[in-house]
């Protein structure tokens, strides 16, 4: 569905920042919404959408035990 997204646990990925993060939401926000910008009457919706995203990747990747990688 995101091909633009990209894997953010270890091993396919090391040195994880914030920024990567919120990336990464704001790529899902967009395909899932169909805006790559939207207007002013869905911008806050749009942008808490993206936070929530956002919110809940940091907690799946900080909550994941990969073999071999140490935790984030």
């Amino acid at each position: 569905m995101c091909r633009n997204i990209k894997t953010l646990r270890p091993p396919f990925a090391e040195g994880v920042t914030d920024a990567d993060i919120r990336a990464a939401a704001l790529q899902y926000v967009r395909k899932v919404s169909g805006f790559q910008r939207p207007a002013a009457h869905n911008a806050e919706a749009f942008e808490q959408a993206v936070d929530a995203v956002e919110a809940a990747t940091a907690q799946l990747l900080s909550s994941l035990r990969v073999r071999g990688a140490p935790a984030r």
